[in-house]
């Protein structure tokens, strides 16, 4: 028999010659032996009926699977040969019996987006595999709860601030005259001077220049009220204001005079207790949920020994004059360890060194006891002043670094997934967390993706609480909503910086506004009467091109998420959405036609991410009956109105949409033609939108007279 594959030219009623299917043999891979007869196959055909050949048989065999979608003619010629081949065994077409079902093959499919992370370990984005399937092991670093919580948050010296509110608490109860308290003020000012003149960051140097000029502004009157020997009262009234301006510099003043003689141990835990409540209060007003587990320094200061001797017998810390330093040469020298993962660059910057030890271990004599100023303090022998607590190696309290580490390797583990904090934390304070934490645990991966959040800035300065450039989040949240402060963060990426302006509010305000106008009309068109068949209804070419714009929006909106959470584009592709839905009422209502309900509903549910004010659930199904009665019977009388010339009638309509029922959270449109819209809106924003329309008003009037 011939080697001929079963092929013919459509149109063409010849046989093709002999064709020797050997080269497929001398093909290994499955892949390229599809290709290649693929390409063969590519112009050319077979007739229903035709009996294979025995050729088309062994070809047939060398295939493991069906081809692809993709392979076409490949696909084609090995249906059409599988419902033939029971015939190569020697069956005639009336003795193949029963017909079976063609074999089939999947469809290719698309790629799914997998979520990927900036890593701060490798300065790139990186795909997130968890260590333990779905069960996502996540650290972050805490606020240092020693004041109110505020838009961002630093790592102050908590136990200085405690200890000198304590002395300006035990200053105030003494009840100090006016003369003694400007004395004492212009004692603590020479200090204070010498700091200032000494300071070279400019920042810094702004902030202090600040003080000092408010200081110096509130003792002038005092001065004056002293020597004139004023009221009582003048006196008092401009002794308190001093004392107010002052008590920064104060409290540094008095804390040199007496710091080493606070030694009770609970004083250092008043300071924090209280903010830490603030801070909770701050957060559930934010609607920022709580994490699974909360650990507090105070609660772990055992575990945080242990982690500190298991650190010295492994060989990576050594103990010097009542405190353990962590070896950083010895550390770097292991071959299984490397100092320094996020910030290399960094190591050797004594002054990051510095302000990572902090201001209490900085001096001479603690830098002497350091084999490296590369190393960092473990464990602190304690100074009077300063809180303690027992060790093996004498009174003393945690380092900064070891707090995190012991904390988190008591709850987490060896090995976490992600450790969260903020941008200006990587180096020393999250790579000598690193280091010690891979010291203990002898592996060289404790944290598997490091994310860090960017700076937040007060109108395009950095917030700090030491240079009293900061905003608490009680005194945003009085001027803004925790929802247009969630909204103002989702607009920029995470880890770049925020700028916290009026401008950066107004884009977020605006934003909301404009969804929640959105899930008001949507609210409005879904009130409207049908029976259940009528929600149902066909789609047009409007309906077809809204939907796929909607389902293309949620795959964009879904890849921007998973591509380092990038909640901005997520919300311009919502807001693009949003924007094509408004057209396409727009257009309906212009034809005097329903939108499409179901359709609108169900790009309005999933849009609600950032959703408008919420109302009590029972609120709106209770209310807006009533109102729509109300707006039926309005609508009537404006009909009559209008009918008879009763201008009267008509105003008091106005006066009942325009500032009756906004005092309530109403909100009333009046649409020519079509039925008038009732919406339930929160009060303030209808009282602003009223205000603005009335100065409209009264500015084209203005205008008009010019």
């Amino acid at each position: 028999m011939s080697t001929r594959l079963c092929v013919y030219v459509c149109l063409c009623p010849f046989v093709f010659p002999a064709f020797d299917y050997g080269f497929l043999l001398r093909i290994s891979d499955d892949t390229l032996r599809v290709e290649a007869l693929n390409e063969y196959l590519s112009s050319r055909s077979y007739l229903a009926g035709y009996e294979p050949s025995q050729t088309d048989a062994e070809a047939f065999v060398l295939l493991c699977r069906p081809p692809t979608e993709r392979h076409v003619h490949v696909l084609r010629w090995y249906k059409h040969i599988a419902a033939l081949k029971p015939q190569t065994n020697g069956q005639t077409p009336e003795s193949k019996g029963k017909r079976v079902q063609p074999p089939w093959s999947p469809p290719e499919g698309t790629d799914v987006s997998k979520l990927c992370l900036y890593n701060s370990l490798t300065r790139t984005k990186e795909v997130f595999v968890p260590q333990k399937g779905n069960r996502v092991l996540w650290y972050c670093c805490g606020p240092t709860v020693y004041d109110a919580s505020h838009m961002g948050h630093c790592a102050p010296a908590i136990i200085k601030r405690a200890r000198q509110n304590y002395l300006l608490e035990q200053y105030g109860e003494k009840k100090p005259s006016p003369s003694q308290i400007l004395q004492d003020v212009l004692t603590a000012r020479t200090p204070f001077k010498a700091k200032l003149a000494e300071t070279t960051d400019p920042d810094k140097k702004q902030m202090l220049e600040r003080l000092d000029a408010a200081v110096d502004a509130a003792l002038g009157p005092l001065q004056v009220a002293v020597q004139s020997s004023a009221a009582g009262d003048t006196l008092q009234n401009q002794a308190q204001v001093l004392l107010e301006e002052a008590k920064d510099l104060l409290s540094d003043w008095l804390d040199s005079q007496f710091g080493s003689q606070v030694t009770e141990n609970s004083i250092f835990s008043l300071l924090p207790k209280y903010w830490e409540g603030e801070y909770h209060k701050d957060m559930e007003a934010l609607n920022v949920l709580p994490p699974d587990v909360l650990t507090r320094v105070s609660e772990y200061v055992p575990e945080i020994v242990e982690f500190v001797k298991g650190i010295v017998d492994n060989g990576y810390g050594y103990e010097s004059n009542g405190s353990v330093y962590f070896d950083t040469a010895k550390f770097d020298s292991c071959p299984a360890h490397s100092y320094a993962k996020l910030v290399p660059e960094a190591v050797g910057d004594q002054k990051a060194l510095q302000e990572g030890e902090g201001d209490l271990s900085i001096s001479a004599d603690r830098l002497s006891e350091k084999r490296s100023q590369n190393d960092f303090a473990l464990w602190k022998a304690s100074k009077p002043g300063e809180p303690s607590w027992d060790s093996p190696w004498g009174k003393g309290r945690p380092g900064w670094h070891i707090e995190c580490s012991a904390m988190a390797g008591s709850i987490l583990g060896e090995s976490m997934d992600i450790h969260g904090g903020g941008f200006d934390l990587r180096f020393p304070h999250h790579d000598n967390e690193l280091a010690q934490s891979e010291a203990y645990f002898e592996n060289d991966h404790w944290v598997r993706y490091f994310l860090h959040a960017g700076h937040l800035t007060i109108a395009g300065c950095k917030m700090s609480k030491s240079l009293k450039n900061f905003i608490t989040i009680k005194d945003a949240l009085a001027k803004h909503t925790a929802r247009q402060l969630r909204l103002a963060f989702l607009m920029h990426s995470w880890k770049d910086t925020l700028d916290y302006s009026n401008n950066t509010m107004e884009s977020a305000i605006q934003f909301e506004r404009f969804i929640n106008e959105f899930f008001l009309n949507v609210k409005d068109i879904l009130r409207s009467p049908t029976d259940i068949t009528g929600q149902f209804e066909k789609w047009e070419a409007e309906e077809i091109e809204l939907n796929k714009s909607f389902y293309e929006k949620k795959t964009s909106v879904h890849e921007a998420l998973c591509d380092n959470i990038d909640t901005r584009s997520a919300l311009e592709e919502m807001r693009a959405l949003v924007g094509q839905s408004n057209t396409y009422m727009a257009a309906r209502r212009s034809a005097k036609l329903l939108p499409n309900r179901m359709l609108l509903q169900s790009i309005a549910l999933n849009t609600a991410l950032c959703g408008g004010t919420p109302l009590p659930p029972y609120l709106e199904s209770t209310v807006i009956p009533y109102l729509s009665v109300l707006s039926d019977f309005r609508e009537d009388v404006r009909k009559i109105a209008r009918e008879e010339k009763v201008t009267e009638l008509l105003r008091l309509c106005d006066e009942l949409r325009d500032n009756t029922l906004p005092e309530l959270g109403v909100r009333l449109e009046d649409r020519d033609g079509l039925p008038t819209s009732v919406k339930l809106v929160d009060k303030e924003t209808l009282l602003k939108e009223r205000e603005e329309k009335k100065k409209v008003i009264s500015e084209s009037i203005w205008w008009g007279h010019l």
